[in-house]
């Protein structure tokens, strides 16, 4: 294998993009951390509260939150990420030469790892890296579906959108290793409905029975009681968000509507710059030896989309959204990679002379952003 520069650009766009990495890095903690901070202060302490589980937990190892908590907490959870992400893609296509442009589209994605870096604090990894750990892990008995029905649980009380952010793309992921590959019977199929029964109704319970019972001033008091320093108390701006009702929130983003639909056609340049990614994944569908295979991911993508269809028309945060259904298609792509095919499927061209500007373009580009592009 040469892996000289010269002869090997791939591997020059993997030192760039960690160069790039680590440029997004310093650029994020020089931000206050707003929403991010207060999730680590919001817990049970009123009762059964909505995005309070990351809280809870921190809660439990210190009554004293600090700032810094934000990035060492969510830059260990990035790293884990990464971590899973190199297991999983050696465990699906190995590493040599012809994977890396596979790698780079991938792992250099503004929307996937360097997006995350932007959103440090953010619950949009939780998602990330529980899927990804399901794809390494064993899927053969049903306690497969009972670990991947506790993750959708975890998730939902971490923040309730994650009903329509990763936990279809879990369903997508137990469909497609366990009950494609093991067939469907009275057992996992029991404990699939139940995991559907319960974690509906959780993000109910959280949508709308989580909003907190005592007024906002003394719910901030309390947050200002676990802060470790009480003068940064402008990071409290958003306490808001833990009494804003749903019709509230769908207000405010088709009031911003006229201004954020402006990035659609940037995120359409940037997924059009995902190409040979796309051909790549298109290529291993058609490739499936079972034609009912075929259909199912075809539908369950459609399923995925739509659960980021009707975010869009509830939350503002686009560029997030975006993103975010950009990785849990590189995370389907791994599960339909895993499904019986009738043949092999050529990787992506090393010596493409379209690819590789494609890559580097990709590579180039930071993030995608929280709300507007970059």
């Amino acid at each position: 294998m040469n892996w000289r520069v010269w002869e090997n650009p791939w591997r020059l766009m993997l030192a760039v993009n960690a160069a790039v990495l680590i440029g997004v890095f310093w650029h994020k903690i020089t931000l206050p951390p707003y929403v991010p901070y207060i999730h680590l202060l919001v817990d049970y302490h009123f009762g059964f509260t909505k995005r309070a589980l990351i809280g809870a937990i921190v809660s439990l190892f210190t009554a004293k939150v600090p700032v810094w908590l934000v990035f060492a907490l969510s830059g260990a959870v990035w790293l884990i990420t990464l971590g899973l992400f190199v297991k999983l893609f050696r465990k699906t296509f190995g590493f040599t030469r012809e994977q890396l442009p596979l790698f780079v589209f991938m792992a250099g994605s503004p929307f996937f790892l360097k997006n995350f870096m932007h959103t440090l604090g953010h619950f949009d990894i939780y998602g990330c890296a529980l899927t990804i750990c399901l794809l390494l892990i064993p899927a053969r008995s049903v306690v497969y579906v009972l670990l991947a029905a506790a993750f959708s649980i975890v998730l939902v009380m971490i923040h309730h959108i994650h009903l329509l952010m990763y936990v279809p793309t879990i369903a997508v992921i137990v469909v497609l290793r366990h009950y494609l590959v093991q067939g469907v019977t009275r057992q996992n199929a029991i404990v699939g409905i139940a995991a559907l029964v319960i974690t509906g109704p959780l993000f109910i319970a959280g949508q709308f029975y989580g909003t907190l019972p005592v007024p906002e001033a003394e719910f901030v008091r309390y947050l200002q009681s676990k802060m470790a320093d009480p003068s940064q108390s402008n990071l409290l701006g958003f306490a808001y968000i833990w009494y804003q009702p749903l019709a509230k929130e769908i207000l405010d983003t088709w009031r911003r509507l006229p201004s954020n639909i402006l990035g659609v056609p940037v995120f359409a340049l940037l997924i059009w710059l995902h190409t040979p990614l796309w051909r790549y994944f298109a290529r291993l569908i058609g490739a499936l030896a079972i034609e009912n295979h075929r259909r199912i991911v075809i539908a369950a993508i459609v399923l995925v989309s739509a659960g980021y269809l009707i975010m869009f028309a509830i939350v503002f945060d686009y560029s997030r959204w975006v993103a975010n259904w950009a990785v849990c298609l590189f995370v389907i792509l791994h599960a339909v990679k895993m499904l019986p095919a009738s043949r092999e499927v050529p990787l992506i061209s090393t010596d493409d002379q379209k690819t590789d500007v494609f890559g580097w373009v990709v590579t180039l580009i930071p993030r995608v952003g929280i709300v507007r592009p970059f």
